[in-house]
């Protein structure tokens, strides 16, 4: 006998970042993260898919991943995701970039706003644009369409899921702004902001140089003198 499909696999407890941890990386510029990640672990990717982008006017955010995977046409994890999320969480939801339906609406964003969830983020599409920017939460997707999904499952809740091309985990943290979103697992965590003050301080003197005057970076100087340019008329 083959065992019935559950509608949800929900997972409620894991392991979560510290406050501080959380603190370190509120107000960064993605590209902050994102090259404090990539010097952290030397290498690999750590923004989701650029079609993400901010929806509806919304704003940067900064909090902790949980995650959910719905199936095609369907937000059933969504509402999964919502019931055990806490103040400061990022809904993360995994839809393998389906846009035949919206996996949210503005009356789903606005129950997870009342929740406590500081942002909410999707490879798949959303609708109501104009009730989502009158929620005011950040929201992040790949697209919009007035098509409505169904509730039925099944999906995953609290489990990693592939979402825009990266894996995402829960407890995980995600930071969103106008370039996209940028996830930091969970295990990288501390060494990521280890790698922070370095970052800050590279990309400070670059800007400063920059509006100094500055014409080309260096490492093209070093390029063009090795003898491994071939110049042609």
């Amino acid at each position: 006998m083959i065992d019935e499909v559950p509608l949800l696999t929900i997972r409620r407890r894991f392991s979560r970042p510290s406050a501080d941890q959380v603190a370190a990386f509120q107000g960064l510029p993605t590209g902050f993260v994102a090259d404090a990640l990539l010097a952290a672990r030397g290498g690999g990717k750590s923004a989701l898919d650029g079609r993400v982008k901010p929806i509806a006017e919304s704003g940067p955010f900064c909090g902790v991943v949980v995650p959910c995977e719905a199936g095609p046409a369907d937000n059933l994890a969504v509402f999964g995701a919502l019931d055990i999320a806490q103040p400061g969480d990022v809904v993360i939801a995994g839809t393998d970039f389906f846009t035949e339906a919206a996996i949210i609406g503005d009356l789903l964003l606005g129950m997870l706003q009342n929740k406590g969830v500081v942002a909410f983020v999707t490879d798949g599409f959303v609708r109501d644009i104009v009730g989502l920017r009158a929620v005011g939460l950040p929201c992040y997707a790949s697209g919009v369409t007035p098509n409505s999904p169904a509730k039925n499952g099944p999906g995953t809740v609290g489990l990693p899921v592939q979402v825009g091309g990266v894996l995402v985990g829960p407890g995980d943290i995600a930071v969103g702004d106008e370039d996209g979103v940028v996830v930091v697992p969970h295990a990288m965590i501390a060494a990521t902001i280890d790698k922070l003050p370095a970052i800050k301080a590279a990309e400070a003197t670059m800007d400063a140089r920059v509006k100094g005057g500055l014409k080309q970076p260096d490492f093209w100087a070093a390029l063009s003198g090795s003898g491994r340019f071939r110049e042609v008329d």
